[in-house]
């Protein structure tokens, strides 16, 4: 009996660890061009715009110029996105502890924001 439940156990935590272990690998969304993974980015130049992303919770929101590319530092020891709630406009992922760069938006306007990962976490980019 005690076998059979070390065996149960050892059987759930193997399943929980490949549920954990890379939520891009399974992802099969739409995406637009804009779409990065998180790699060795330089850090941001003095004025650069950036997205920090720190606790769990993005930095205040930013207004920037249509196609401003934007800096993206994930603080976090986990991956996030900043995914447009308008499908398809951009969907950046970010690993732990890296950066990525995000092109603004052409067009003017309030654009919404959230992690696909987390979806509690919220923002917007103005572009103006």
């Amino acid at each position: 009996m005690n076998r059979i439940v070390v065996c149960c156990v050892a059987a759930a935590l193997a399943v929980a660890a490949v549920a954990c272990s890379n939520p891009q690998a399974t992802e099969n969304r739409d995406t637009a061009a804009a779409t990065t993974t998180g790699s060795p980015v330089p850090p941001p130049a003095p004025g650069t715009p950036v997205i920090t992303i720190s606790g769990m919770g993005y930095s205040a929101p930013i207004t920037v110029a249509p196609g401003t590319q934007i800096t993206i530092v994930n603080d976090d020891e986990v991956a996030h996105t900043v995914t447009s709630r308008t499908k398809g406009l951009f969907d950046v992922h970010v690993g732990g502890k890296q950066r990525a760069v995000l092109t603004a938006p052409s067009e003017p306007g309030e654009y919404g924001f959230d992690c696909t990962y987390h979806p509690a976490m919220v923002s917007n980019l103005t572009v103006k």
